[in-house]
């Protein structure tokens, strides 16, 4: 059994409910599949902005009539302030994963990204207090390490950010920190580093890489890398997502009030991974033989990102189990009927 099964049977109680915020979406999904399987009781908050129905109805499909019947669904929106108080009736455990993502929709419109990103996790976070929830854990990014140079990432050292993106994810983290000295009220910020796996849309202007490079070259278009093709990127696979978010909701207090980064603590260039991909594919009877197109750099990006876990380790327990290999050949059949 893994370590955040064994966590959960662990607690001194059942718990009434767990809420997930953006639960139609990529990473939200994964966590309701993952505690619907572990028999918990789940209610999911999404108003469909990045989410999709068809993501719920494949997690329906993956798990009992039994454990299906412990989830309820509430189509709401953080921004409004009754949507959050009414999520948070009756949970303990908050996993907080609504966000407008990516870089370029944040400088494309910075006001839709501030008033999600901001607005809606101060919203969250008013309501989970009011409702002293056990455990807020939320979903916090790497873009808030901006401008820093050094490799690998660590929580504690911090540039400048490079995108309004990047500026809402930092803000969550000091408005968390505000909370905790104030009002006492305890939490967890994950830093996530590039989280790929099913149900990430590769659809769009702002799909992420490997969704999108994949459903190209499943379709026999091209494959555009921005800049020179050796920027570097931490990939992470949902599943270590999950297991991070289970193992931070169920933490002892002298594990919060911190951030934590969520990654395997690796890099792997723009080039190897069209190489990895392409492997992949082949390997399961798709081959793409055509080379990348390279274009210029895109704005708001960071060169080189690369994650220290030592800290999740440490004072959570994580450990990856996943590293980008093992995560892409579990996720290319999904893709593959997904895009076929």
């Amino acid at each position: 059994m893994n370590i955040y099964a064994t966590r959960l049977e662990s607690l001194p109680e059942h718990p009434k409910a767990w809420l997930i915020t953006g639960v139609a979406g990529f990473i939200g999904t994964n966590l309701l599949e993952q505690l619907l399987k572990l028999n918990q009781r789940v209610v999911g908050l999404d108003n469909f902005a990045t989410g999709y129905q068809r993501n719920l109805d494949e997690v329906r499909s993956l798990v009992t009539p039994d454990q299906w019947a412990g989830f309820t669904f509430i189509e709401g929106d953080i921004r409004h302030l009754e949507d959050c108080r009414k999520a948070c009736d009756g949970v303990d455990y908050v996993l907080h994963q609504a966000a407008l993502g990516s870089v370029p929709r944040s400088i494309n419109d910075p006001v839709a990204t501030n008033a999600t990103n901001i607005s809606g996790f101060l919203n969250m976070l008013i309501a989970a207090r009011d409702a002293g929830v056990k455990s807020f854990t939320y979903a916090a990014s790497s873009s808030t390490y901006g401008d820093h140079p050094a490799l690998p990432k660590v929580e504690d050292n911090i540039g400048r950010p490079l995108s309004p993106y990047a500026v809402t994810k930092y803000v969550n983290e000091l408005y968390a920190d505000v909370f905790a000295k104030t009002y006492g009220f305890k939490t967890i910020g994950l830093r996530y580093f590039n989280v790929f796996g099913k149900r990430q849309d590769p659809n769009g202007a702002y799909a992420a890489v490997i969704p999108k490079w994949t459903a190209a070259m499943l379709q026999g278009d091209k494959v555009y890398i921005n800049g020179d093709g050796e920027t570097s990127r931490d990939f992470c696979f949902v599943e270590n997502a999950v297991q991070a978010n289970l193992l931070a909701a169920t933490a002892e207090d002298n594990a919060k009030n911190e951030v934590y980064n969520v990654a395997v603590g690796d890099r792997t260039t723009l080039n190897d991974l069209f190489h990895a991909l392409q492997a992949a594919l082949a390997e399961n009877g798709k081959p793409y033989l055509s080379p990348p197109l390279y274009r210029d750099f895109r704005s708001g990006d960071v060169r080189h990102s690369q994650a220290d876990i030592s800290k999740a380790a440490a004072k959570l327990g994580y450990s990856p189990e996943c590293r980008i290999m093992d995560g892409i050949a579990k996720a290319m059949p999904w893709y593959i009927e997904s895009v076929g």
